[in-house]
């Protein structure tokens, strides 16, 4: 196996993006293509890696970019700034994360019928918001995302399938958020299934996290079960 990896400029406007690409090149089929979309700070070396993961299941990573080639938070108030803009301006990020689709298919690599997502923290919220869009792929899959609805979508129906992996104690997706995001994903036709972890607050798959006065903590069963969740999840998609 050799995992190979390169940088893909493309373009939102002015804008310009840079998404990292992770294959197998032992294998000359296409082959399945995942999108990573990353959390507040900006694409890092924890998406990429699981770009690189994803590679070695036999799939096709691509770590998106939100914000803009070189753009990257190191501090709460730094993710915030860049975070907040797309959360108040949705369509700006249904747009970026369409765009991001879109490259995933160009790659030679890549069996353009068969593409998912899946994002981590506002990530999580990214990719839903793709599916919510209704767009045209095999399906999405959030770990510990954000769940607040658009505003934009409402009468769209979903065709990708929906994984949701949520820690119960998160304390920016409380469980009635839950059950909100439950209800608007059956009403929006989707075929979907929430993994809700006891004992578990955000960002439990990053290793890094460990503040628990800001909710965010690491949680090595909640990241072991949920990678084997979406393990299954792919295969059963593709």
């Amino acid at each position: 196996m050799a995992i190979q990896t390169q940088t893909v400029e493309y373009k939102d406007g002015d804008v310009v993006l840079e998404g990292y690409f992770a294959w197998d090149d032992t294998n000359s089929d296409r082959r399945p293509g995942v999108l990573i979309a990353h959390a507040w700070a900006g694409r890092s070396e924890f998406e990429e890696g699981k770009a690189e993961s994803l590679a070695e299941l036999g799939y096709a990573g691509f770590a998106l970019d939100l914000y803009g080639k070189g753009m990257r938070g190191s501090n709460a108030e730094e993710n915030t700034a860049l975070m907040q803009p797309l959360l108040d301006e949705r369509m700006t990020l249904q747009r970026r994360m369409t765009l991001a689709l879109e490259q995933i298919r160009k790659q030679e690599m890549v069996d353009a019928s068969r593409v998912a997502a899946m994002g981590f923290c506002f990530g999580g919220l990214s990719v839903l918001d793709l599916a919510r869009t209704g767009a045209d792929l095999s399906g999405v899959a959030s770990f510990h995302g954000l769940f607040n609805a658009p505003g934009n979508t409402a009468n769209n129906r979903i065709i990708a399938s929906v994984l949701v992996m949520h820690g119960w104690d998160d304390p920016m997706a409380k469980p009635d958020q839950v059950l909100t995001l439950a209800d608007e994903l059956t009403a929006m036709g989707a075929d979907w299934q929430i993994h809700g972890y006891g004992n578990t607050m955000h960002a439990f798959t990053n290793p890094a996290a460990n503040d628990p006065g800001f909710g965010t903590v690491y949680n090595e069963r909640a990241d072991r079960r949920s990678w084997q969740s979406l393990q299954l999840f792919l295969a059963e998609i593709f």
